[in-house]
């Protein structure tokens, strides 16, 4: 069984510890159009309010994004991503005790997040959209997460896909590296995410969870969001109908479940008590592994 490295994170106002147990990364969507409708929170009355929730049910860390990046998703404005996460961000500056996440492409919605208390900088597009983020980031000393996307999220789904995905992951993410590494960011803030569902078919979304400790030897602590992914509901269904997204919760649990054993350090959820239960006992085998 795959041995998980251990990291350290520097965040602004603690040290994370990774691969002693595996972080759980709440999903806070505030956005009306994401794939998942219960993973939906528009206003910010009810998501300052399931902020709170996650972090009752054992989130290490609060994810908020406010643009929606699901497959077919047409961009938002700058000024509107900023006026759907900011409330939400100012009501909880102060309150939680675990570190919030941003989930943005964009420099001026980052800048506005991290003034008010945000510590790590989750970027679908690893700085492709936009390169001022990597020096935004690097000035606030906050962490930074980069996630492998082939193409947009407008068109991600309609290919072409590459050939060799574990190829073209690594390769992507490598790029994504160098240009974080160029604007003076530290390897103590970076996270690699794979990218589950941003730019694969079904069947690769499958093979890069399978082959996780490949992307491991990258150097660099992995994050792994499957929840509820279309890949889940296509491998659940037939082929005339897939699984719709409020019915892929153990099958998501498959799936972090294997993300955990093949060397994943966070997993970002929808669903938190439950996939908390999930991780602490892949955990635990992958502490009885250790112990041969």
């Amino acid at each position: 069984m795959f041995t998980r490295l251990r990291y350290r994170l520097r965040l602004p106002s603690r040290t994370l510890r990774l691969g002693e147990r595996t972080l759980i990364m709440g999903i806070l969507n505030v956005t009306p159009d994401s794939f998942y409708a219960g993973g939906r929170y528009p206003d910010a009355p009810s998501a300052v309010r399931r902020a709170f929730e996650m972090e009752q049910a054992g989130a290490d860390i609060l994810d908020i994004g406010g643009e929606s990046t699901r497959p077919g998703a047409d961009p938002i404005s700058a000024d509107e991503e900023i006026a759907r996460v900011l409330p939400v961000l100012e009501s909880l500056q102060g309150k939680l005790r675990i570190p919030i996440s941003l989930d943005t492409q964009k420099a001026t919605v980052a800048e506005a997040g991290l003034r008010t208390g945000v510590e790590i900088i989750n970027d679908v597009s690893g700085l492709r959209t936009d390169p001022q983020l990597a020096h935004l980031v690097k000035s606030r000393g906050a962490a930074l997460v980069l996630v492998h996307m082939r193409g947009s999220p407008r068109s991600m789904h309609k290919g072409p896909f590459a050939r060799d995905v574990i190829r073209d992951i690594a390769q992507g993410l490598r790029a994504s590296i160098a240009g974080a590494r160029r604007a003076g960011i530290s390897e103590s803030k970076l996270l690699l995410d794979p990218g589950i569902g941003f730019g694969k078919n079904y069947k690769q979304n499958f093979e890069a969870l399978a082959r996780l400790p490949e992307l491991a030897r990258l150097g660099y602590p992995l994050v792994v969001g499957a929840s509820r992914k279309m890949f889940i509901g296509w491998a659940l269904g037939d082929k005339r109908q897939i699984w719709p997204a409020e019915k892929r919760q153990w099958g998501t649990a498959a799936a972090v479940t294997t993300a955990i054993l093949n060397g994943a350090h966070i997993v970002r959820v929808h669903d938190v008590s439950e996939m908390a239960q999930i991780a602490r006992i892949a955990d635990s085998v992958l502490w009885a592994a250790g112990r041969r």
